[in-house]
């Protein structure tokens, strides 16, 4: 039986989730988390069929925005465009701790998704750049055929250009459910919810 953790409770978290998340998500960096910031994003299709991968965090703007970057053109792009609902779950083994984050996603507009492009690695401008994610490949020396010739056509210092299919997203939560591990698989689970940004937040506690 694992050892039992402080009990969570909306006193303990707050009354405003995103402020809590913040402090788990520093929490779990202090702790040794390796990659606090890899996130599960669920999408789906009009239809309801589910896929899931993993991405990386990439800032948390309000009113509650869980942003990450990717090709629009891929599987998890495609199904956004037509089912703007989603979902993000974290899972910090260390403080077993998990957050589920639910709502629509919003795209970025040009100048954020360039600023971001900016920060990024050459070699993973030209990995992002030349890409199909998701579509199939002949074979692996075609991929990095493709990635050669792409790259010789900006010389040292010339900067590669953002695909205007690749871009940055926002996850408005409108559900987060704070998740602490306790012995004898006796969770505690707390949810908040709102109704739109800017409503106030409601918390209820859930069997686990």
């Amino acid at each position: 039986m694992s050892a039992p953790h402080a009990p969570l409770d909306a006193a303990t978290l707050g009354p405003d989730p995103i402020v809590a998340f913040r402090r788990w998500f520093d929490e779990a960096g202090d702790a040794g988390v390796r990659m606090p910031e890899a996130m599960a994003l669920a999408t789906a299709t009009p239809a309801g069929k589910p896929s899931l991968r993993w991405v990386l965090l990439r800032g948390l703007e309000e009113p509650g925005h869980f942003i990450f970057f990717t090709n629009g053109e891929s599987r998890k792009g495609r199904e956004i465009a037509a089912n703007r609902e989603a979902a993000l779950a974290f899972y910090w083994d260390p403080l077993d701790r998990q957050v589920r984050i639910e709502g629509p996603v919003v795209a970025l507009d040009d100048e954020e998704s360039d600023a971001y492009w900016a920060t990024r690695a050459r070699a993973s401008q030209v990995s992002a750049a030349v890409s199909r994610q998701s579509q199939p490949a002949a074979d692996r020396a075609a991929m990095d055929r493709a990635f050669t010739e792409y790259d010789a056509r900006f010389p040292s210092g010339v900067p590669v250009p953002r695909p205007p299919h690749w871009g940055g997203f926002g996850l408005v939560a409108h559900a987060i459910e704070f998740w602490q591990g306790q012995p004898a698989r006796f969770h505690d689970r707390l949810r908040y919810e709102r109704a739109h940004p800017g409503a106030p937040w409601t918390v209820t506690r859930l069997w686990p």
